[in-house]
């Protein structure tokens, strides 16, 4: 206990920097939004495909529940996630004791340590790393003691966790097959009724929940289109080069970043296939090395069987911009860990326990710090991004997210990261949006429409066209403005702010009674919006309709009191109603709020000019 105690301190010690850490990136896609936090969310998480980013309905319903003990608050999150990373490493050294593994207590160690899984632990989103390896772990241990005594509800809870293990995450597929690797490194055999048949099940659940979890992939989050035309060849050389990257990370953890740079695949290219004869070469030799010891060869299996589903045979959405990634080999990486561990024991069986544990310690040591020191890059998002931009330069993505980011808290420079972005990437389409929306919020219009062109047609275009509309009219080129803003109504008939532009093109065209139709919806969907009415106002009194449009000065005078011009308004379309008393007193209130100001000043003169001479406004 003394021991496993020691791994959760040093876990804890190791991931200290992230408890004073932030949101970052695509949190706020998994911590639980307004919309999925009641009891009838909860159910959406379960039987709606598309309310969660990736349907992995146990990992969303434990953020639901998170939710509703610390709610918005980072910590909570961050806490979690390193006690389950920690969990996972006391885990870990129960399994390996339970096979007799020798290096059990280091292995769970350098787990627990190694600053591959930074990435995995510090990033809230990847909570679905840290729970499921949990439920992972503890199904493996609990398979095996189903498979010393064959007892049913020893089997029953195994199933049970493994099944809340794929709930988690999708990778956890990978389980009965690593089960069957144990089996043949125990053994040297695999036996059809013992070993194969208990886990048939398993296998048929995870292969429906691996599949559909591709499918959603593809039709959900977009893991389709150029950016994944590879051919068969060409994803196997992905695949033996990922596989050297992933082991090559593992044992010299150096310049690990958040994007990596996306590689250039071809079949064309002879340096390509090194990779792939390479792995061929070992594989041979530990087939070879089995006759004496299968271990090595049982790592390998578990290593690249759990990389599988992410090494490009597969389509994953984030190829988009690398890969490659840490968290991709969070579970995957124990197949390297632990079979170097174990030979790191044999190998120092000769030197005395004092030296045994200086070295043991050196390496913990070195692997603590190196953590320390990369889970310092999540503490926010601008060092989250500027990190990784300092470590690769062509991290497109990472520019455009920067400049969200800058843009949102108000901060300089946002242009100047989209920019960037697109000097990378000049398709990038996100970063075209982006940029036009800067443009037009700094006043710099035909610039705007350039780039949110550019979007337009796009995953971007719900919005494209709204914003195209504002910066169109802003130039006073009402037409193209006006269809914009329709197109938007059309993707969104809800959207009071389209409604609301709409209404406004159309009068700044002259459509009077379109526009005053557009208005009235734009102020039926936002009825706490004065916007709306005001300008109905204004077009109902171009169109002659004097007591229609006084009713809607009114409606948005109780809602903005202090619009002077509007009571100004509201008292001219009342003289022309023939209640000139009323507007002399619309008039004195607008000046009350706008002390001095000429057009009311003279609206009042008029209106006095009438009452004192009785006088009828002219038609």
């Amino acid at each position: 206990m003394a021991g496993m105690a020691l791994i959760i301190l040093a876990t804890v010690a190791a991931y200290a920097p992230v408890f004073h850490a932030g949101f970052i990136w695509n949190d706020s896609d998994y911590v639980t939004g307004p919309a999925l936090r009641s009891w009838s969310g909860l159910w959406r998480i379960w039987t709606q495909l598309g309310a969660t980013e990736q349907y992995y309905p146990f990992l969303h319903s434990a953020f639901w529940v998170e939710h509703r003990i610390w709610g918005d608050s980072p910590l909570g999150y961050h806490l979690l996630n390193v006690a389950l990373h920690a969990a996972s490493a006391v885990l870990l050294l129960l399994l390996l004791r339970k096979l007799a593994v020798p290096g059990a207590w280091l292995a769970a160690f350098v787990f627990a340590l190694h600053p591959v899984c930074v990435e995995s632990v510090a990033w809230i989103s990847e909570e679905k790393n840290t729970l499921s390896t949990v439920f992972y772990l503890a199904a493996a241990i609990a398979y095996l003691r189903f498979s010393d005594l064959r007892k049913a509800d020893r089997y029953a809870l195994a199933s049970l966790l493994f099944i809340l293990a794929v709930l988690s995450k999708t990778v956890t597929a990978t389980l009965p097959a690593a089960l069957l690797v144990l089996a043949w490194w125990k053994t040297g055999r695999l036996s059809w009724r013992r070993d194969v048949v208990p886990l048939l099940p398993w296998f048929a659940f995870g292969a429906v929940a691996g599949l559909f979890s591709g499918w959603v992939e593809r039709h959900y989050i977009g893991a389709e289109g150029s950016a994944f035309d590879l051919s068969g060849l060409e994803r196997l050389l992905l695949a033996s080069r990922a596989v050297w990257f992933y082991a090559g990370k593992l044992v010299w953890p150096a310049d690990l970043i958040f994007f990596y740079p996306r590689w250039t695949i071809s079949s064309g290219s002879l340096a390509g296939y090194g990779c792939l004869i390479g792995i061929l070469a070992i594989l041979a030799g530990l087939i070879w090395l089995a006759r004496r010891t299968r271990a090595p060869l049982a790592g390998a299996l578990f290593f690249a069987g759990t990389l599988f589903p992410t090494l490009g045979f597969f389509n994953v959405y984030a190829f988009v911009f690398s890969y490659v990634a840490d968290h991709w080999q969070y579970l995957a990486c124990l197949g390297v860990i632990v079979p170097l561990c174990a030979g790191f024991v044999f190998a120092a069986r000769s030197l005395p326990g004092p030296a045994r544990l200086i070295a043991a310690a050196v390496l913990l040591a070195v692997l603590a710090g190196l953590t320390w020191r990369q889970a310092g890059m999540y503490n926010d998002m601008e060092t989250f991004y500027r990190t990784t931009i300092a470590k690769n330069p062509g991290a497109w993505m990472a520019y455009n997210n920067l400049g969200t980011y800058l843009d949102e808290h108000k901060l300089p420079g946002a242009t100047d990261q989209y920019e960037a972005a697109l000097r990378i990437r000049p398709d990038y389409v996100p970063a075209h949006f982006n940029l036009g929306v800067a443009l037009l919020d700094s006043g710099r219009f035909e610039e705007a429409v350039e780039q949110l062109r550019k979007a337009a047609g796009t995953r971007h275009r719900d919005n494209v066209h709204l914003y195209l509309g504002e910066a169109l009219a802003d130039l006073h080129r009402y037409a193209e403005a006006a269809s914009e803003y329709s197109l938007h109504t059309q993707l969104e008939p809800d959207n009071g702010e389209a409604w609301l532009g709409l209404g406004n093109a159309l009068a700044g065209q002259g459509a009077l009674g379109k526009a005053s139709t557009a208005l009235a919806t734009a102020a039926r969907l936002m009825p706490r919006n004065p916007e709306p009415v005001f300008g109905l106002g204004d077009a109902l009194a171009q169109l002659g309709r004097y007591p229609e449009a006084a009713a809607a000065y009114r409606q948005g005078l109780a809602l903005a009191p202090d619009r002077a011009e509007a009571r100004n308004n509201l008292g001219n379309v009342l003289i022309l109603s023939g209640q000139v008393g009323a507007a002399v007193n619309e008039f004195r209130e607008a000046l009350r709020r706008r002390p001095g100001d000429p057009a009311i000043q003279k609206s009042l003169q008029w209106a006095l000019d009438l009452q004192a001479h009785g006088g009828v406004p002219p038609p």
